[in-house]
Order: C-alpha cells, then sequence, then structure tokens
C-alpha cells in the first residue's frame, strides 16, 4: 500500500467481540485504516454491490481487502464469496476468510470460492491481536496491489 493512503477494510462479522479484536488490532497499525464494518453476508454484499445503505460510494468506499467470517446470518460467507467472485469488478478485492471453523472442509470450500487466504481465529484475544498484526504486515505493508484495485 501506497504511504499515508487511507486503506478501507471491509470486515464482515457477526461476533461483537471478535470485531472489536479487529478493530483494536488494525487500530494499532501504522497504516491509515477504515474498518467498514458489517455483521451480515447480506449487509456485505449490499455494500459490495452499493446497494440500498451502501450505494453513494463516498460513504462506502470499495474496499481494498475484505475479511470475511463463514458462519454468518442471512446470508453465508461462502455464498458472500461466490457471489463476489463472479462479478468482474469485484473479484479483483482479495477476501481473506476470518473463522473459527479448522474444518479441512470449510477451508477447501473457501478456496475453492476465490479465497486468497484462510485465517483460523485463536482462542486466545492476545494470539488473536498477534494473527491480525501479521496479517497487516503481509497484507498492508509487503503485498504490492495492482493500482487497478484503489478503486
Amino acid at each position: 500500500m501506497l504511504e499515508n493512503e487511507l486503506v478501507t477494510i471491509l470486515l464482515v462479522e457477526d461476533d461483537p467481540a471478535h470485531a472489536e479484536i479487529v478493530r483494536r488490532s488494525l487500530k494499532n497499525f501504522r497504516v491509515a485504516i477504515r474498518i467498514a464494518h458489517v455483521k451480515d453476508g447480506q449487509a456485505a454484499l449490499d455494500y459490495l454491490f452499493r446497494r440500498d445503505a451502501y450505494a453513494n460510494p463516498e460513504t462506502s468506499p470499495r474496499p481494498a481487502i475484505i475479511l470475511l467470517d463463514l458462519r454468518l446470518p442471512k446470508v453465508d460467507g461462502l455464498e458472500v464469496l461466490r457471489l463476489i467472485k463472479e462479478d468482474a469488478e469485484l473479484i479483483k478485492i482479495p477476501a481473506l476468510v476470518l473463522s473459527t471453523s479448522k474444518a479441512e472442509s470449510d477451508v477447501a470450500a473457501a478456496y475453492a470460492r476465490g479465497a486468497v487466504s484462510y485465517l483460523v481465529k485463536p482462542v486466545d484475544p492476545r494470539v488473536f491481536s498477534s494473527l491480525m498484526e501479521a496479517f497487516c504486515l503481509y497484507w498492508l505493508t509487503w503485498n504490492k496491489f495492482p493500482a487497478s484495485n484503489r478503486i
């Protein structure tokens, strides 16, 4: 990411405690981050497809990265993945699964639907924070995105 560039991350997480750990971890990082948080899969799709309350690109900018839980109300994470990876514009946005599930079937299904990474949420909040720090280092510092991803 470019220095001083505001990076929008779409956090799709229904568990308030998990969302707070992600928020705190990202807040402490040295990259300017805007977290757009939605609590269910339908809201994630509305945000990404710019529908209803998320229709305005000024207030609902395209995320650079999507952090997506699998077990979500309304529309599950695997269906969200499938739908965004079928869209010519949204397919460019890396979607990372952040789940409590270690099940091989979930991991395989997430990758089959276009996830670029699968992270298992640690139970220990300190370890969870460390995972988020590693996520930030890789995806927000070391990883290079094409200019066309900055929508």
